[in-house]
């Protein structure tokens, strides 16, 4: 299968996302935003749990704060 064939049959999806605000490389924080879930919910305060997962995904504070704010976002506001 090439690039275009997925690209063709996902197409839909693809618009959906984008229409979101979806960021292809948004793919490689998911494991990132699940930890930061699941130890937000133990009751880790927001400053360790940001630090941590720093050090744990080589990724700058300042860049989970951003994912964490965006992959909050409620993409349905104002959506029909």
């Amino acid at each position: 299968m090439t690039l275009f064939e997925i690209l063709y049959f996902n197409r839909e999806l693809i618009k959906r996302l984008q229409s979101v605000g979806f960021k292809p490389n948004d793919c490689r924080y998911i494991d990132l935003y699940n930890d930061y879930v699941r130890m937000y919910n133990q009751g880790d305060k927001v400053t360790y749990i940001v630090s941590s997962l720093s050090e744990k995904y080589k990724v700058s504070e300042r860049k989970i704060y951003s994912i964490i704010k965006r992959f909050g976002t409620n993409c349905m506001k104002g959506a029909v």
